[in-house]
């Protein structure tokens, strides 16, 4: 099948790189030529502006847009889509919010254009494992994607979840847990580093992945952490969050859905961010006050 492709970032240039092997012919485009270089080495044809898109591409044309969610993806989109044609379709695999993506394929299909939203999963690990795909769209539409996810995504790694939106939303859910599963094992191994045992953790992370109960993928990557580094020295403990996990959250208030784990792994995040907690001093500062508890001050210089 033919596909156009926007984005060669880190999942990008592998997704390419996947369909090239599964034997689509791929054109591709990014914003720094270099990367759209990379990737015609490999194989892929290069365009170096997205109006050549509709040059390069036979109608009806399918394109994949897989740059970050927000302004990116909305100016990406707009430029894109000028030189598309009725009966041309979109894909944003990206981690846009779900309801952008049901106003993009409103907006879009009033134009006689196509839009379906795939929520991606992998990683970099996605050219070698096949991608986990959460699409939204139109049954006609799903259906002539489908070589492009059945060739992205592992045997029965892809599914259909409803109309536009739904496989953003899906998505938006899926990296929720994701929140609360990673900071479930950071905590513990928190505990095991600081017992009054000699504790190995990377060795304790590959045993638990055999046969225990907390096995999973996340716990061998964590094994492999520890095989690089035993101590994680060489990591600063900030952890940037993506608007996915507040998403999750924003959607679990507004459905009155308790979510306290994926809400506390949030704030857990966010913490991580500051260098310094404001709470944090306005705590000491309150002990000290009601009662003469110690504090620590900075020094005048710092």
């Amino acid at each position: 099948m033919d596909i156009g492709f926007v984005g060669l970032g880190r999942m990008g240039a592998n997704m390419v790189e996947r369909l090239l092997r599964g034997g689509h012919r791929v054109v591709a485009y990014n914003r720094s030529p270099e990367k759209t270089r990379d990737v015609m080495a490999k194989g892929a044809e290069g365009v170096f502006a997205l109006a050549d898109f509709a040059k390069t591409l036979k109608p009806p044309r399918a394109v994949w847009v897989m740059v970050p969610a927000g302004d990116a993806t909305e100016t990406t989109l707009n430029e894109l889509t000028e030189h598309l044609a009725a009966g041309d379709l979109v894909i944003d695999g990206g981690n846009s919010r779900h309801s952008d993506s049901r106003r993009r394929a409103a907006s879009l299909g009033a134009r006689g254009l196509g839009f379906v939203d795939s929520g991606t999963s992998g990683g970099v690990w996605g050219l070698q494992n096949g991608y986990c795909l959460m699409v939204g769209g139109t049954p006609a539409d799903i259906a002539r994607l489908a070589p492009i996810f059945t060739t992205l995504a592992p045997p029965e790694g892809w599914l259909h979840c409803g109309p536009a939106g739904a496989g953003h939303f899906v998505k938006m859910v899926h990296n929720g847990i994701e929140y609360a599963m990673m900071q479930g094992y950071a905590e513990g191994f928190e505990i095991l580093r600081a017992s009054p045992y000699a504790l190995d953790l990377g060795r304790i992370s590959g045993l638990w992945n055999r046969g225990s109960v907390v096995r999973s993928w996340l716990l061998e990557l964590a094994e492999r952490a520890f095989a690089k580094d035993k101590d994680l020295s060489g990591l600063m403990d900030f952890v940037q969050d993506s608007g996915e996990g507040r998403w999750t959250v924003e959607q679990a208030i507004e459905t009155g859905v308790p979510a306290p784990t994926i809400a506390l792994s949030l704030f857990a995040r966010f913490s991580s961010q500051q260098t310094e907690s404001f709470a944090g001093k306005v705590l000491a500062a309150l002990r000290q006050e009601f009662g003469g508890h110690p504090v620590k001050s900075k020094s005048p210089s710092a």
